[in-house]
């Protein structure tokens, strides 16, 4: 599995989230390259579900991950594909999707989905809760996420 982490991870020197929080979060734009989880989700989930507005949020700075690591997500999906659907199929929906993304490097991914009409009701993104230090205590994950990438 170590292997499959390197692609989870950037170099600090490329990585903004540290100088810029909350910067680095473009919904309407396309992905950056150097962010190649982003792009996959961005991706699958637009190509599955048409969706009227899409939103992928990398909130991997906000936990004890390494620096520039593609972990942690929150994604808000509009689309009329959900029209009829309970909450619970609608995020099955989405874990469907990205099934190989959360069975690799993705360890978190909040979802809202919601249809068009009700994202005309409330267009608020939900918050993440803080983190709470999960491998914080770990001092060996930098060695192992180091010994993936080589």
């Amino acid at each position: 599995m170590l292997p499959s982490l390197s692609r989870c991870t950037r170099p600090i020197t490329t990585c903004l989230s540290l100088t810029r929080p909350l910067a680095h979060f473009r919904p309407h734009m396309d992905p950056d390259p150097s962010r190649p989880v982003e792009r996959t989700i961005r991706t699958k989930l637009t190509d599955l579900f048409k969706p009227d507005h899409l939103e992928v949020h990398n909130e991997s700075h906000m936990h004890a991950v390494p620096p520039g690591s593609e972990s942690h997500f929150r994604v808000l999906v509009v689309s009329s594909r959900f029209e009829g659907l309970p909450l619970i199929q609608r995020h099955r929906l989405v874990n469907e999707a990205l099934k190989d993304e959360l069975s690799g490097c993705v360890h978190a991914l909040a979802i809202q989905a919601k249809t068009p009409d009700q994202w005309g009701r409330d267009p608020a993104l939900g918050k993440s809760p803080s983190c709470l230090g999960g491998s914080r205590g770990d001092h060996t994950v930098e060695e192992k996420l180091k010994a993936g990438r080589e």
